[in-house]
């Protein structure tokens, strides 16, 4: 029986930001995928279940000004009407922004939204968390649409020119740790949060990528040792996944033997050799920050990867006669079976030293249906 003491509903969890909560909680809290298109009042009521938080994401931010405005207002206005429904007083945090202080119809959508929560609330005995987030940042962040940040990414890695329309100051915060606050809020917050992220113009965030992406394609891997770094590194190779992926090595040969170059890291980090008897699949997990790549030496394999919560599965053949590498993108389940009847030899490499207290390494299977 699913315990239910600690049922956290997310709405807008299909969301850039929904969608990296999810990934947070993935494997822990029990927890509801409210839809959010909130279809009728009736079918949220019955969504929401036995939640005991709602963190309200769903919402509207680029559009006709009109449309925006009246979309974030009924989504407040519906989830209170289910949550009388349903008969609840949850905890509900909002996912506020810092233009709720402006005056475009987003803004004042946003800010007359947490009015609307707020108030429901307060007249029921509830906790209400506003949490006014900064320009969040991180992966699957959708181009042309969620921020100038993503966009950056995408332009640079398809091989694009960005153009900066006004160097504005950001505050930029990554996403996953914007839910690693929301879940300590959910416990014990109340009223206004304000969340902070690391100050730059847009010129320092673009100029930032751009050295990352020129370290990257000349073959090295960056000094990752700040995680802010880190961060903007993760985000911008996952715009690189799949079309980027394998990269062949140059192979050197003479009569000695041959040799090619495996990790090039401003780093460092960790390597590991290991073997494979045919037929067997090593992996079935995913990792939340770590930079790890898979480089088959010898033998045939197959790499299999999957994002969480898409039911597409990427199958990459390598063998170690043609030497290529993987760099296993951040939030994708990934698994390697050795496809060949001789021992399969694969060269592992993490950005970190592997730490038994905290691996960043959670299971998850590739293939659904196993």
């Amino acid at each position: 029986m699913t315990d239910t003491t600690n049922c956290i509903a997310i709405t807008g969890a299909d969301g850039f930001l929904g969608w990296h909560l999810r990934c947070r909680l993935h494997g822990s809290e029990p927890r509801l995928v409210v839809p959010q298109d909130f279809e009728t009042v009736e079918a949220l009521a019955q969504a929401l279940g036995p939640a005991t938080t709602v963190i309200h994401l769903a919402g509207m931010n680029r559009g006709p000004e009109d449309e925006v405005y009246a979309t974030n207002i009924r989504l407040a206005s519906q989830l209170i009407q289910a949550l009388d429904l349903a008969g609840i007083v949850p905890t509900i945090l909002f996912a506020n922004s810092t233009h709720s202080l402006g005056e475009t119809a987003f803004g004042r959508s946003k800010r007359e939204a947490s009015f609307i929560l707020a108030d429901w609330a307060r007249a029921r005995g509830g906790r209400y968390v506003d949490v006014i987030l900064p320009h969040l940042f991180g992966e699957g962040g959708r181009p042309f649409y969620n921020s100038g940040f993503a966009t950056f990414c995408h332009q640079l890695a398809h091989g694009e020119e960005p153009q900066i329309i006004q160097d504005g100051q950001l505050e930029l915060l990554h996403a996953q740790r914007a839910c690693a606050r929301f879940l300590e809020l959910a416990q014990e917050g109340e009223g206004t949060q304000r969340l902070t992220g690391a100050p730059m113009r847009v010129s320092e965030a673009l100029g930032r990528l751009r050295e990352i992406q020129a370290t990257y394609l000349s073959g090295i891997v960056p000094d990752l040792s700040d995680p802010l770094t880190l961060e903007f590194f993760n985000t911008f190779r996952s715009y690189l996944y799949p079309a980027h992926y394998p990269v062949p090595l140059q192979l050197r040969t003479d009569n000695r033997g041959s040799l090619f170059e495996a990790v090039k890291s401003q780093q460092g980090g960790q390597t590991f050799i290991s073997t494979t008897h045919p037929g067997i699949t090593r992996g079935r997990h995913f990792h939340r920050h770590k930079v790890e790549r898979f480089l088959v030496m010898a033998g045939k394999a197959e790499i299999r990867i999957r994002r969480l919560f898409d039911d597409e599965v990427k199958v990459f053949p390598v063998t170690g006669d043609e030497p290529c590498f993987i760099d296993i993108p951040t939030f994708h389940t990934h698994e390697i079976t050795n496809m060949g009847e001789q021992e399969l030899v694969t060269l592992f490499w993490s950005h970190e030293l592997f730490d038994p207290s905290n691996p960043d390494t959670y299971a998850e299977p590739v293939i659904l249906d196993l």
